[in-house]
């Protein structure tokens, strides 16, 4: 066997997932508080009663994931428990290695969730319970395993804020996007002598031959939010340093806005060229619906690259 523990082949994803269990203190402890805290939400988890008829918290979120409303684009929430579930097995070692032990003191956040939870029952605010539902889990691992797992784990345990359904919250936020975009596609077309009229958030050539609408489901807040992730999971994973971080979180919102204007301008090339119905085609293709992603993957490796340069050179 190989001194190094570096060297040694992997037992497998079985064998290495039998092994991390038995090594975590405190299951019991955990888990059957867990259990306890999600079925609070699941019984008495949300007061609405409106749209689905259930004071199922779980049951609340299942609804805003899956809603048809395309204003209401949250169904990203049915992924991010798989993602944060991922990258705690990718630290897993690290975990692991800290002195994990009972510590009482995260019971504090606990208390925090359920006052939240109370209050967002109260005046009748799901997303509120949401929140608390996450802090209470995150001060449940802290009483199980110590403060330095609750240090070691803040990400990627915030990335469940994701989890909430914001996107009926922010079409004030959106609406500008919707313009800016509309407004760029015209400049560019024009400048490459395509004539396109814009009026709001309405595109159309000259004699009506096409019209497109940048509606709130075409905003870019579905890409805006996947680049978002991206950018973190990137920026956590390849530096340490939060300022470059930051600098990776901070990118998302022009490349979603560049992504966008992309994809949009290929819909008025094509209906440009070949009418509204070939226009249609590009707008409702599955492959380029992919076209906000190319240049806001392209920009964040190219910035991750010259961060790792800078770092070297800085290092020399």
């Amino acid at each position: 066997m190989s001194e190094n523990p570096k060297d040694e082949v992997s037992p497998g994803f079985w064998p290495d997932a039998v092994a991390c269990w038995r090594r975590l203190p405190n299951k019991l402890f955990f888990f059957g508080l867990l259990v306890a805290w999600l079925a609070l939400f699941q019984f008495l988890g949300n007061s609405i009663l409106g749209y689905v008829h259930t004071s199922s918290l779980f049951a609340w979120l299942h609804e805003a994931y899956s809603s048809p409303n395309p204003a209401a684009d949250d169904g990203h929430g049915n992924l991010i428990p798989f993602l944060v579930i991922g990258l705690f097995w990718w630290k897993r070692k690290t975990l692991l290695e800290l002195p994990l032990q009972i510590w009482w003191p995260g019971i504090l956040f606990l208390v925090a969730a359920a006052a939240l939870h109370i209050l967002g029952y109260v005046v009748q605010q799901p997303r509120l319970s949401v929140v608390a539902m996450f802090v209470g889990i995150f001060g449940l691992m802290g009483m199980a395993w110590g403060c330095a797992w609750l240090k070691e784990s803040f990400f990627p345990f915030w990335l469940f804020i994701f989890s909430v359904p914001l996107a009926a919250l922010l079409l004030s936020f959106t609406f500008p996007l919707r313009l800016l975009v509309t407004w760029l596609v015209t400049v560019i077309a024009n400048l490459l002598t395509i004539h396109v009229v814009r009026q709001g958030t309405i595109l159309f050539g000259p004699g009506g031959s096409y019209q497109y609408e940048v509606a709130a489901a075409c905003s870019g807040m579905r890409s805006l939010v996947a680049i978002f992730l991206l950018a973190t999971v990137y920026g956590f994973i390849t530096f340490r340093s939060p300022g470059k971080r930051l600098l990776l979180m901070s990118l998302a919102l022009p490349l979603s806005v560049l992504g966008n204007l992309a994809r949009m301008l290929c819909i008025i090339f094509a209906a440009e060229f070949g009418g509204q119905s070939v226009g249609n085609y590009v707008h409702e293709s599955s492959i380029f619906s992919m076209i906000p992603y190319i240049p806001a993957i392209g920009g964040l490796l190219l910035v991750g690259r010259w961060l790792e340069k800078k770092a070297e050179a800085e290092n020399k």
